[in-house]
């Protein structure tokens, strides 16, 4: 593949890449260097099964802008462990324990939370997602440090 700069695209990255996509069933992988931008899609239909090969790749030389959106998400699931309940990462991510760099963060061990209280963020592709506390109670334990990824399903906070 050729870009009109006459750069050229790595194109058994993009292959890697699609590759990744159908061993993982993710819909997309998207990754940005510098200012070159490469996006892998799954090409989704209503009627299509499940296990559709990789359909699109996608690539952008300009700079990419996108304003993070703070947007409430459900976690997973709430595991129960011997100390308390457990809220899970309802995605893959970057947790983030404060609103902004060098500012409190949300909660601390021993604060009090109330049921839809924002207790953490995680950033995924760019957009900043709110997780609430599905409970209310004490903060017994936090799982994760800041600015730490995370996968589905991880255990982020115990609350009792």
């Amino acid at each position: 593949m050729m870009r009109n700069d006459n750069k050229k695209f790595d194109t058994a990255l993009i292959r890697d890449l699609a590759v990744l996509l159908d061993e993982t069933n993710l819909s997309e992988i998207e990754l940005e260097q510098g200012d070159t931008r490469i996006r892998v899609a799954r090409q989704v239909s209503i009627n299509a099964p499940v296990n559709v090969p990789a359909s699109a790749a996608i690539a952008s030389a300009a700079p990419v802008a996108s304003a993070p959106v703070a947007t409430p998400v459900e976690p997973v699931a709430e595991k129960p462990t011997q100390s308390g309940l457990t809220v899970t990462s309802p995605m893959v991510g970057t947790a983030y324990l404060s609103p902004e760099p060098g500012t409190a963060a949300f909660i601390q061990v021993g604060d009090q939370v109330t049921e839809g209280q924002t207790i953490l963020i995680i950033e995924a592709m760019k957009t900043m997602n709110n997780i609430p506390s599905t409970k209310t109670g004490t903060v017994k334990q936090i799982l994760v440090d800041d600015a730490q990824p995370v996968e589905f399903g991880e255990p982020l906070i115990v609350v009792e």
